[in-house]
């Protein structure tokens, strides 16, 4: 759409005086232009790519992202987990399985009860920072 000037003339509204911008127009990196150790930097490696995806596959399901949050909160041991869910013991027991295995929760034993919370700060960040960015 054209813009007024203060001439009464109309100038084209991309301001690039009625030429459009092209893909080829735009900058782009050439092989020749930087060798490829200095790209490297920006691909991160297969195993932490691997890893990053399952636990964010893992931290994709509701009930296992409740389980996280009722641990950030407390140290909680199955039985807790399940009235507080409203799910079956057998149930929570599989997804702290999962969680176990991608080192967000950890147990310990106290007596004959196991106690699980969060594995470190860092999964309650990355959980913290989700939510954020949800509700921003």
């Amino acid at each position: 759409m054209p813009v007024s000037t203060s001439r009464g003339k109309k100038a084209p509204a991309n301001r690039s005086r009625g030429r459009k911008t092209t893909p080829s127009d735009k900058p782009r990196l050439s092989p020749e232009a930087s060798p490829p150790g200095e790209l490297a930097g920006y691909v991160m490696p297969e195993t932490a790519v691997a890893r990053l995806a399952e636990t964010f596959s893992v931290l994709g399901d509701p009930s296992r992202l409740r389980i996280i949050h009722a641990l950030s909160l407390h140290e909680l041991c199955v039985g807790d987990l399940a009235r507080l869910l409203a799910v079956s013991p057998s149930a929570v027991s599989h997804q702290l399985r999962l969680l176990r295995n991608l080192r967000l929760v950890k147990f310990r034993r106290e007596g004959k009860v196991s106690l699980y919370s969060l594995d470190d700060d860092h999964v309650v960040s990355l959980i913290s920072q989700g939510l954020a960015h949800v509700l921003h």
